[in-house]
């Protein structure tokens, strides 16, 4: 069913090339929504742009590093060339490595903190304009638990989302006279790909009994988006039925 509130929208949507982006892609465009679909790796952004054609809906790959001001940019202004507005910006893109910090390269924290915190300021900042002069829109930035809790070997990663939340909460602030809304999702394990290189550094598989599909996350997105403009989801925990940490 189309939500009358994402028909003929654009939803800029990063890290669409696969996980959750690519749900969050999917699903959206399933709303009625038009696609960007951002991702670093531009064949995966256009497998996703040609699925979501290929099901009767508008969508475009751009590959782009998040991390990169004038990257961002050119994204952006070639999604306004193709539909002329973006209403909707959902920042899935992200990255970490899974070392101590005595481990960790300066390198390594800069591309952490680059892609999960500096990308999603520059996608804020490059799409809040836009947003204001159409009277409003929607910025979803995806956290993770790990914005909540802590464990071992993810400093950078913790820093990373830690941070996206409190960004998060400041730019609400910030858009609200414009009707623009912002919402954090703070997903708990989802069955992606983001586990596939631990085999190689010897760690541990997650039991994927205990994760949950990132469809059901996309679901939670959708649900945020397009609910009258009237109230907003600040922040929303979505974690598997069998997650453990909390009750």
């Amino acid at each position: 069913m189309t939500e009358p509130q994402l028909a003929s929208k654009v939803a800029f949507v990063t890290g669409a090339g696969s996980g959750l982006g690519e749900a969050t892609a999917r699903r959206l465009a399933g709303a009625g929504a038009c696609i960007a679909c951002i991702d670093l790796d531009e064949e995966r952004a256009g497998r996703t742009s040609a699925a979501i054609e290929a099901s009767g809906s508008s969508a475009i790959g751009i590959g782009c590093d998040v991390s990169d001001e004038r990257a961002v940019q050119s994204a952006i202004e070639r999604t306004l060339q193709t539909w002329d507005r973006i209403d909707v910006a959902v920042n899935c893109a992200g990255v970490d490595y899974v070392l101590g910090v005595d481990e960790m390269t300066v390198a390594q924290w800069d591309r952490v903190i680059g892609v999960n915190l500096r990308g999603p300021f520059l996608v804020a900042r490059a799409v809040f304009p836009i947003m204001k002069q159409l009277g409003g829109g929607d910025i979803v930035n995806v956290a993770s638990t790990a914005a909540l809790r802590a464990w071992g070997n993810a400093s950078a990663y913790h820093a990373s989302k830690w941070g996206l939340l409190g960004f998060s909460r400041g730019l609400g602030v910030e858009g609200r006279a414009d009707g623009i809304r912002v919402t954090t999702i703070i997903p708990g394990g989802m069955n992606t790909h983001w586990f596939d290189s631990f085999p190689e550094q010897g760690i541990p598989l997650p039991d994927q009994r205990n994760l949950q599909d990132p469809a059901n996350v996309a679901d939670a997105i959708a649900y945020a988006v397009s609910l009258p403009r009237g109230s907003a989801v600040q922040e929303m925990l979505i974690t598997p039925l069998s997650e453990t940490s909390w009750p």
